[in-house]
């Protein structure tokens, strides 16, 4: 069969290897974990290496003073899913926040920009104990290994790159206000150029304590302390977080959400995050029309994606929660029952509905690895808004969250602020399998155009038979039930769109830079266009037992047993 003509070319270049893969959006991030399947670890081992490597030089999308999921998979065995979700202080309560307007594009807006902005915007963070209670669990490599690629980068400094340079101009008014920011990010009082060096050795320090007091150095330490010491301003920008906090928080395990579609095996996150409900509700719903036939990108297809969007935003936003303390119906939703019972909804004419209320930053980023034996790390994690709460902890280099923003600041809602809570995410570490063995591993950064750009990739690979290199990059369409936004490489079915009811918004990318792995033969990763995201393949691998460069230095009888 001859493959469908796409109306869009791919900007990047996939990377096959059977000793191992790993895909992140930045090339020093997937060279960190590469060292470490080159040192004989594994790809929890690369994974953590790789996320503790992109908080030097993405730090803007993540740190330690974040939160996030990984997905893993380890040969052999089950899924799991570790939350280091941020969670809400102790001391937080629902009337924290002043809200600034019920109106649905201020909705999430609290007075004086406190919930954004400062100590006051700062949830407990969970990134680094969630990284370091995988690796203590599933890693090869001695942790002081896994953390050293990222205390080079801090220590010796690396070239930004356009994106970081860009972020940094972006909001240098923010930036500029903190001291301790402004000297390692604005050294001239301006974003540095691309190309130009960055070095950050208070933040070095800080990875050099934690290679040797492991996660305890903040949640309990030292670091932890003067997170804590930040916090208390004695002003009305006084944070919540406190030493206490810090010690008491803990990831959880948590298991996948699986479902199928046309023949395969879909996996991704439970609450408190949508991905592994929604694109399993969406895919349930897609399952009852041929995508193949329509074509990709054409109008009908464009239309069916958005009506189904419409309906699984609005069940997100009836029932999405922190399941500790909202009942979220997932068996319910993620039943073909209730996509049989809820596709009569789906209407043959578009309508924008109201804007909607919400919050989710787009400043994420995602990782996705893959070793040799079978182990398979992909994973979304972030300190939320770009550059968090745009503060750096003196004497450290911590760029604490500003996860709070994600929480309804109204009191009495399903997302006020109450603590203890984690708060919904998009975040989509996914899996693919077939007949129980992993097919595909994607993710992306994105806010709540996450999940929806996910489904869509996992729509190209299944149904229009795309490569995993067309797949990532491919243009997507997302909405939540009110305009549709367009990527520019969609712009043609702009009339066809209107012309079915739709109010259509063209954009210039919806989400982040997608990254994934196939496997079969092989293994093979990607990476789009929409962040720097590099692949790196290992091939080949150590020498033949027995041999030695000089056959005749060999010890005898070694030869024969070589030979035998």
């Amino acid at each position: 069969m001859t493959a469908p003509t796409l109306p869009f070319t791919c900007e990047k270049a996939p990377a096959s290897g059977a000793g191992g893969v790993v895909v992140t959006n930045h090339p020093l991030g997937s060279a960190a974990g590469a060292e470490m399947l080159s040192a004989g670890g594994n790809a929890v081992d690369a994974a953590v290496a790789s996320l503790l490597a992109l908080t030097v030089v993405e730090p803007m999308m993540v740190g330690i003073a974040g939160g996030g999921l990984s997905h893993l998979r380890m040969a052999g065995g089950p899924h799991l899913v570790i939350d280091a979700l941020s969670t809400a202080a102790a001391t937080m309560h629902p009337e924290i926040y002043e809200p600034v307007s019920e109106d649905p594009a201020l909705y999430m807006e609290a007075k004086d920009r406190r919930n954004l902005v400062g100590a006051s915007a700062v949830a407990v963070p969970g990134n680094l104990a969630g990284w370091c209670d995988m690796h203590a669990r599933f890693g090869k490599l001695p942790f002081a290994d896994v953390i050293e690629p990222a205390i080079r980068l801090a220590a010796r400094g690396f070239a930004v790159t356009y994106y970081l340079s860009g972020a940094i101009a972006e909001h240098a008014g923010d930036l500029l206000t903190d001291p301790a920011m402004a000297k390692v990010l604005l050294p001239e009082g301006r974003a540095p150029r691309p190309g130009e060096r960055l070095v950050m050795g208070d933040y070095a320090a800080s990875l050099r304590l934690i290679q040797t007091e492991g996660a305890a150095a903040l949640h309990g330490g030292a670091l932890g302390a003067a997170l804590a010491e930040r916090m208390r301003t004695g002003g009305p920008d006084a944070g919540y977080v406190t030493l206490d906090d810090l010690r008491a928080y803990r990831p959880m395990d948590r298991t996948p959400i699986t479902g199928s579609y046309r023949g395969f095996q879909i996996a991704g996150p439970p609450p408190p995050a949508s991905s592994g409900v929604h694109v399993t509700q969406m895919l349930n719903l897609l399952e009852g029309y041929d995508l193949r036939a329509m074509g990709f990108g054409s109008t009908d297809s464009l239309h069916l994606l958005a009506e189904v969007m419409r309906l699984a935003f609005a069940d997100r936003r009836a029932h999405s929660g922190d399941p500790a303390f909202v009942d979220v119906p997932v068996d319910r939703l993620t039943s073909k029952a209730y996509a049989e019972a809820t596709r009569p909804q789906i209407r043959p004419f578009g309508a924008s509905g109201p804007a909607q209320p919400g919050h989710e930053s787009r400043d994420t980023t995602h990782i996705t690895v893959a070793d040799r034996d079978g182990n398979i790390v992909t994973a979304t994690h972030t300190i939320n808004g770009l550059f968090g709460a745009r503060f750096i902890v003196p004497g450290t280099g911590i760029i604490p969250n500003n996860y709070m923003s994600n929480f309804d600041p109204h009191a009495g809602r399903a997302l006020s602020v109450v603590p203890g809570k984690r708060v919904p995410t998009s975040m989509a570490p996914m899996l693919v399998l077939k007949d129980e063995k992993p097919v595909y591993a994607l993710g992306l950064p994105g806010g709540l155009r996450i999940f929806p750009s996910a489904l869509q990739a996992i729509v190209n690979l299944i149904d229009h038979d795309m490569t995993l290199q067309q797949a990532v990059e491919a243009p997507r369409v997302w909405t939540q039930g009110q305009e549709v936004e367009l990527e520019d490489g969609l712009a043609a079915q702009k009339s066809g769109l209107e012309a079915l009811g739709h109010q259509v918004k063209l954009v210039p990318h919806i989400g982040g830079g997608m990254n994934a792995i196939s496997f079969g033969e092989t293994m093979t990763g990607a990476a789009c266009w929409r962040a720097d995201g590099t692949v790196l393949a290992l091939g080949g691998g150590l020498a033949r037992p027995g041999v030695r460069f000089w056959p005749d230095k060999a010890p005898e009888g070694e030869e024969e047993s070589a030979a035998g």
